[in-house]
């Protein structure tokens, strides 16, 4: 099989599964998103490990759950010794590159006790996620009381200041805020200026700059085959576009929420406490998500047609030809589905994302334009691209599965559910006051098979159960329903069999451990044997004879 020359893995944050006219989208329209979709295949049914940026970001970035690599919330530190994308394409002679956001705070605290300096290149890769940085920008810009919520320069705060733009923070008072009818800033922290056209000249926003920064990164030379890691800021918020983005679509675009009373009606403690949150609270209202959602689809629609020119210039340069392209997304939205805002639990507008795959190799001919509706996890990509690149994956450290036979018109044996978990104890609704949990006890975890979703809430909370074959935009929580016996009894058995996997076992392989059978006796530990005749002449051999002289 031909070797794939090099990967473009592109990232949106935030963009959600079901926002592209591909998806069935009833008024979005993605004519490039469609295009890729068209030469590659669609995985409709991909699922996130956790349905937050950090923590989902790692496991893309590792190849493996949550559960393993311990960086389970925003800022919560990926640890040193973690492998990485990086870590496993650079043994094939890969580099792997960054270009935007990873959210990945490095375990300084890891890395002063091993004696690894910051500035040097072993160092800069472990605090950068594996990537060596093109430029990296998490596009997390705020500043409050207490001072800016990323500590790091902003690449894009710095070139915007050399366009012109005053200000210690553009990323704010001109990328992400409008002008409203006083002349004040318009803030696009403040949802109701969601209808404001961000002040700054579109060609300056985030998307466009991040893409010429791609295609200025591609048109270098390089020495090596690459991995870039194109990863996007929008449609995160503030939900805030430029012209003409801003009124591309109005609230008759707006898709009916997807919810429904009775989901009020006595629910789950958890649920309950993330609905009455200020997100769940401000996008229960009609008239912020005729607001808002207008603006999100202007951003995906700028994202869309920032993406059909990284497909023309890779088209006129004749990359097409070696490169696997990768569109997806950290996590979804709930745009006040199921009385929600923001992402955190496990219905499909969360934990459900986008997944388009073009590979270029002939294998792949048969799949063009399909969809494939298997179960898919994030942690698949990595094992995916190791094999793209002509390595195997050490199936010991990358927990995923590759999409090889996917992509080449097989039929694998295939995983009969997918996981996902989620750490709130960070959050105010953890602690005294609301639902009053430990850290320990403040995880979620969810198991889905295709029909069956189960959320498993720690605390001594009782489950939650969807069908989404009789209940397909699971309003309908089966949790407390004695008959729902059996079947929370089969998903809590799937559950306890994955959280009993081999996880931390990453430093040997499993055809090593299998070779180790038996070698002892090799070299010469022998356990339990009575005379020499129960051991073959070779083992004998070393422990039997007469010895030099008798010193008793």
């Amino acid at each position: 099989m031909p070797q794939i020359k090099n990967i473009l893995f592109v990232m949106y944050d935030q963009l959600r599964h079901d926002y592209m006219s591909c998806a069935g989208h009833p008024t979005m329209k993605t004519p490039n998103f469609d295009r890729l979709a068209a030469r590659g295949v669609r995985f409709s049914r991909a699922y996130v490990q956790s349905p937050i940026c950090g923590a989902s970001r790692m496991c893309f970035y590792t190849g493996r759950y949550v559960h393993s690599h311990g960086a389970a919330w925003n800022n919560f530190p990926l640890k040193v010794g973690e492998m990485t994308l990086g870590d496993h394409l650079r043994q094939l002679g890969v580099e792997s590159w960054l270009i935007g956001k990873t959210h990945m705070r490095a375990d300084a605290e890891g890395m002063a006790r091993l004696g690894l300096a910051p500035d040097s290149v072993i160092g800069a890769r472990v605090a950068d996620c594996g990537f060596d940085v093109h430029v990296r920008d998490d596009g997390l810009n705020a500043e409050g009381p207490e001072g800016f919520y990323d500590e790091k320069r902003s690449p894009y705060n710095e070139w915007l200041k050399t366009q012109g733009y005053p200000g210690h923070n553009p990323w704010h008072a001109h990328a992400n805020s409008g002008i409203d009818a006083k002349g004040d800033i318009a803030s696009g922290w403040l949802l109701q200026n969601a209808v404001e056209p961000a002040n700054i000249a579109e060609q300056d926003s985030e998307t466009p700059w991040l893409t010429r920064e791609a295609m200025g990164f591609i048109a270098q030379p390089h020495a090596a085959p690459w991995l870039c890691h194109l990863s996007y800021i929008k449609p995160h918020w503030p939900y805030i576009v430029p012209a003409p983005w801003h009124n591309l679509y109005g609230p008759a675009d707006v898709a009916p929420a997807t919810r429904h009373l009775r989901e009020r009606d006595d629910p789950h403690p958890v649920f309950k406490a993330f609905m009455s949150n200020q997100p769940g609270q401000a996008f229960s209202r009609d008239e912020v998500r005729e607001a808002v959602i207008p603006a999100y689809m202007g951003l995906v629609a700028q994202c869309d047609a920032e993406f059909g020119k990284l497909l023309d210039f890779l088209e006129s340069s004749g990359r097409m030809a070696d490169t696997m392209i990768v569109v997806t997304s950290d996590h979804g939205d709930y745009l006040g589905d199921h009385w929600m805002g923001e992402k955190d639990l496990f219905h499909d507008p969360s934990v459900r994302i986008p997944l388009i795959i073009y590979d270029p190799r002939n294998q792949a001919n048969a799949t063009r334009g399909t969809i494939c509706e298997s179960l898919v996890e994030s942690i698949d990509l990595a094992p995916t691209f190791v094999e793209a690149m002509g390595g195997t994956p050490a199936d010991h450290i990358l927990e995923g599965r590759a999409l090889t036979p996917w992509l080449h018109g097989q039929t694998p044996d295939w995983r009969g559910a997918v996981f996902s978990e989620y750490d709130y104890s960070a959050m105010a609704l953890a602690g005294p006051g609301y639902l009053d949990v430990s850290p320990e006890d403040a995880r979620l975890f969810m198991v889905f098979d295709g029909r069956w979703k189960l959320i498993h809430a720690e605390g001594g909370f009782r489950p939650m159960l969807f069908d989404v074959a009789t209940d397909p935009d699971e309003f309908d929580d089966l949790g407390a329903n004695p008959a729902s016996g059996p079947e929370i009894a089969r998903l809590m058995g799937l559950l306890n069999d994955w959280a009993r996997r081999p996880a931390q076992r990453t430093t040997i392989s499993k055809a090593e451990i299998t070779g180790m059978r038996g070698k002892s006796r090799r070299y010469g530990i022998i356990i339990g044997a009575v005379t020499p005749d129960e051991l073959a002449p070779d083992l004998r051999a070393k422990i039997t004879g007469k010895p030099a002289k008798d010193y008793r």
